[in-house]
């Protein structure tokens, strides 16, 4: 961290039993978990990579996850229940703050983009405290990564319209948030729009060799037209 206060992430995976219900259409329960696990790695991969991030906390109750983020040295928070990711990073930065964090970085575990350079590149641009940092979503609706000193400077609120929602919470409280795009970081996967996205640019992440691998990249490189 190069002598400045101490920023730590914060991860919130759901079950992955459940995860990404809304690419159901398109995938079965097995390929989604799979899916799941391999985005969550690739976003394990790069925090652990990230010269200024001070140490990794994993909000979750699922055992596959801990496991995960235990390989690479971060620490896990359990929740009794899946309560959604408003209050698991609300948890998470609670316990945070606890422990002495002087920051958090809070993103979900749906961006297998993002590699450690846009992660040190987000932290800085971030200013001194009072202070929040916001990566948005590539439609400029999701907050796909969001900054904040102390971490319990501001009301999170999650969800698929949560970036406009965010920059008027922070100027409520008098603070201008610095708005950072960064194009790896935008792409989160929920949709089949977003994984036909995501599979039209090949990457070396573990998501983009699962696809290849299971026969889902074939599926999804079809014409637009042809897909649903």
């Amino acid at each position: 961290m190069n002598g400045a206060p101490p920023i730590h992430a914060l991860l919130p995976v759901k079950d992955l039993e459940n995860a990404k219900q809304r690419l159901a259409p398109r995938l079965d329960a097995h390929e989604r978990r799979m899916l799941f696990a391999a985005m969550l790695e690739d976003v394990l991969e790069a925090l652990a990579g990230a010269e200024s991030i001070a140490g990794i906390l994993v909000v979750t109750r699922h055992a596959g996850a801990r496991t995960l983020a235990e390989r690479y040295g971060a620490g896990t928070l359990g929740e009794a229940r899946n309560l959604g990711q408003t209050s698991a990073v609300t948890l998470g930065a609670r316990a945070l703050e606890a422990r002495g964090a002087a920051g958090v970085i809070a993103l979900p575990a749906d961006v297998p983009l993002v590699r450690p350079e846009d992660l040190d590149a987000l932290l800085a641009a971030h200013r001194p405290a009072p202070s929040i940092t916001i990566a948005p979503a590539r439609d400029e609706l999701g907050s796909n990564a969001l900054v904040c000193s102390p971490p319990g400077v501001l009301p999170f609120r999650f969800g698929d319209d949560s970036f406009h929602p965010h920059v008027a919470r922070a100027r409520a409280l008098g603070i201008e948030p610095r708005v950072v795009p960064r194009p790896r970081l935008a792409l989160d996967i929920d949709t089949p729009a977003d994984l036909r996205a995501f599979a039209s640019r090949p990457s070396r992440t573990r998501t983009y060799r699962f696809l290849e691998e299971s026969g889902i990249l074939a599926r999804f490189a079809l014409p637009a037209a042809q897909n649903p």
